[in-house]
């Protein structure tokens, strides 16, 4: 878990400085962002998720990338220290984060194990 906590943190570090738009000020940052991230995809995302169901169904899922942005996006407005300078930042940012975090899990997290 904690393995999988680091990883997390340096899949923000890496994308914010790939993807224009996205700003992270210094590794404290990067932490905060990640936990507030966690939290917010926990509390917020599945009320979100519920809500925009049939949307989702609609566009075979493709809004849930929408509502992913929108949590980049409210995390970014809670921390200090992470900007996002708008949506297709944001969009871009949550796509890589997903893939890259799954990427160093698979084989990081995995072989530790």
């Amino acid at each position: 878990m904690i393995m999988k906590g680091f990883i997390k943190i340096l899949s923000v570090i890496v994308i914010a400085y790939f993807i224009p738009g996205v700003f992270i000020a210094n590794p404290w940052a990067a932490l905060w962002t990640a936990l507030i991230l966690g939290a917010v995809n926990i509390i917020v995302k599945p009320i979100l998720v519920l809500l925009t169901l049939p949307i989702s169904f609609i566009t075979l899922g493709l809004f849930l990338f929408v509502v992913n942005a929108l949590m980049i996006m409210l995390t970014a407005s809670i921390v200090q220290g992470f900007e996002v300078d708008g949506f297709i930042p944001a969009l871009f940012f949550s796509l890589f984060l997903s893939l890259l975090s799954s990427f160093l899990n698979k084989i990081i997290a995995d072989k530790a194990i």
